[in-house]
């Protein structure tokens, strides 16, 4: 079985210095490669110098996370992709776990470990933590994070399951049906595109599991701070995309509540004197009205496959459950 760990690059030089070495290491099973996507700092140049060993992809332009996989992933051949960020610590048998946790799982085809922060280290990290789940709304969500509320790791979500998503700070996935699935979608650019992938791999029987024996610490933010106003646009305008293209049943009453929700939100940024963050919801959700007709195509195409039974969907709001009624943990949540 031929394993390939892809970290994609955009002027992140400093994170090569701090933890390239470090996944070379303690991934001895799989062969490493750097996507770089087309960066001004001295990254390229960096690996030439320090590791000539590591395989170089060199994108021609920077077209975002999910254009800069789809693209260095042409050049490489294996069984499976592991997308890894950049700004990640892995640690010792991080890769195997998730791998064979796939394998042992009918129709599993993707998977995740558990990540930690990189600078708390006793706490989930934002980005993926023990499994991603979603909410009827389609509000993501995980097994260790609910919005901005992180939880302490005490062992608590140590059991390997299926999850609705996989994060693209760690994802691993069969090649095969990466392509199958056409990779990533590259109008989101960036953010929740791992998300669209899953729940596209789940409405054609596929699964995706979160295996918790295998650890890495995530730093975060990397490439765009998380309190960056660009994030909170691309996290709200794809959050309306992957609901477009994927959701089942009557898109006008789904985009209505989130038009009223989403809505809320920008109010508490405005009352809270966030402009930036108010405003970048508002054209989060005029950039995703302008994009309808080229949603309907897509989703024509996706619901001939549309594959009911899906994991990891939690029947409610999160919304109401963590600003109302103030559950602030996952396992507060009455998950079926």
């Amino acid at each position: 079985m031929k394993v390939a760990v892809a970290i994609l690059n955009y002027n992140g030089v400093k994170w090569l210095e701090k933890f390239l070495g470090n996944v070379i290491q303690n991934s001895p099973e799989a062969e490493v490669f750097v996507i770089d996507n087309a960066s001004t700092d001295d990254s390229v140049k960096y690996l030439k110098n320090n590791f000539p060993e590591i395989k170089i992809i060199q994108n021609k332009e920077n077209s975002g996370f999910a254009g800069g996989y789809n693209e260095g992933l042409k050049a490489i051949e294996s069984d499976y992709y592991i997308l890894l960020n950049s700004d990640i610590e892995v640690t010792e048998n991080w890769i195997m776990p998730v791998i064979e946790s796939i394998e042992k799982t009918p129709n599993a085809v993707a998977g995740q470990p558990k990540i930690l922060a990189y600078h708390r280290k006793t706490h989930f990290e934002h980005a993926g933590a023990c499994g991603g789940f979603i909410d009827k709304l389609g509000y993501p969500f995980c097994r260790g994070r609910i919005f901005n509320e992180v939880e302490e790791d005490v062992n608590q979500y140590d059991e390997s399951i299926e999850v609705f998503w996989a994060t693209g700070a760690c994802l691993f996935i069969k090649s095969d049906v990466y392509w199958e699935m056409g990779g990533l979608d590259a109008d989101f650019f960036a953010h929740m595109e791992e998300i669209d992938l899953c729940w596209r791999m789940q409405n054609k029987g596929y699964k995706i599991i979160c295996e918790p024996k295998a650890t890495i610490y995530h730093v975060g933010g990397g490439t765009l701070d998380y309190l960056n106003p660009r994030k909170t646009y691309l996290n709200f305008r794809n959050s309306l995309y992957m609901i477009h293209k994927n959701k089942n049943g009557i898109l006008f009453f789904i985009i209505l509540q989130r038009l009223f929700l989403d809505g809320f939100a920008g109010l508490k940024f405005l009352v809270s004197g966030d402009f930036k963050h108010f405003t970048s919801i508002l054209k989060a959700h005029f950039h995703y009205y302008g994009q309808i007709k080229v949603l309907n195509q897509k989703r024509k195409v996706l619901q001939q496959n549309e594959f009911l039974s899906l994991n990891g969907v939690y029947n409610g709001s999160i919304v109401v459950q963590f600003f109302i009624k103030k559950i602030k943990t996952f396992s507060s949540l009455k998950m079926k």
